[in-house]
């Protein structure tokens, strides 16, 4: 299953659905696209359909949500393991 990425705007903020899997080389794909959006503008990932990720793109997340970012609809597994990046403790 590949990335998939659907567009949006909410009043102030740009929102990206992201679905399928979510792999460290589609990072600059990603920022690209964060960059040409956010003129003033606040980001929303709604990560509801996203199936797998591997650590780079939990890096990636973690970053961009102490940047501002707000992940909505964030599956718990992806939300534990940026817990424990942030914490300094990424032994899965």
């Amino acid at each position: 299953m590949t990335l998939k990425i659907q567009s949006l705007t909410e009043s102030d903020a740009a929102v990206f659905v992201l679905s399928g899997r979510i792999r460290e080389d589609q990072m600059a794909e990603l920022e690209a696209l964060f960059a040409s959006a956010s003129a003033g503008r606040n980001i929303i990932l709604d990560l509801q359909d996203v199936k797998l990720v591997d650590r780079a793109t939990v890096r990636f997340l973690a970053q961009h949500e102490t940047r501002g970012t707000q992940l909505r609809n964030c599956p718990a597994y992806i939300r534990e393991w940026i817990s424990r990046e942030r914490n300094g403790n990424s032994n899965q």
